[in-house]
């Protein structure tokens, strides 16, 4: 896992501070059809070593884990609430994701609601919106081993 090769002293991104804090994400709109984006991300976080929980209304299971109608029926504690809904549906999961106590939401590419992303920054959450976790996940790990590489032969010659 990438997080591992975070310098402890420099400042990170919003995005890289919540992959680096989280482990439990809930995928608001994760789909049990393989080729949907949704499912393809929280395969990716899966294997990244991520608990990913579901949550649709209209699936019992997805990945092989239980499916939950939505946030407020989750028996544990959430990061993160991922979400692959309409940029209109969002307030509503941004309340929910107050009230589950999550420490931040994270609208995928398309996903936009100013409104919504500055009640969950008043409320205390971490926002990002309109980015893939997938490919900011990606991003800051080349970011991490690029550097890390160059840290080592920094060293070397020194």
């Amino acid at each position: 896992m990438c997080q591992k090769l975070c310098p402890k002293d420099k400042k990170v991104s919003t995005e890289e501070e919540i992959l680096n804090s989280s482990r439990v994400i809930a995928v608001v709109g994760l789909s049990p059809r393989h080729d949907r984006p949704s499912y393809q991300v929280a395969s990716y976080l899966i294997e990244q070593g991520y608990r990913i929980i579901p949550v649709n209304p209209r699936a019992k299971e997805i990945l092989g884990r239980v499916c939950y109608s939505d946030l407020t029926f989750i028996p544990e504690a959430v990061d993160v609430v991922a979400i692959f809904r309409r940029s209109k549906e969002v307030p509503s999961i941004v309340e929910e994701a107050i009230k589950a106590g999550a420490k931040a939401v994270w609208m995928q590419e398309g996903v936009i609601n100013e409104e919504a992303a500055a009640r969950a920054e008043k409320a205390g959450l971490m926002v990002v919106m309109d980015k893939c976790m997938l490919k900011e996940h990606q991003r800051i790990c080349k970011e991490k081993v690029v550097n890390v590489e160059r840290e080592d032969e920094f060293s070397r010659q020194g």
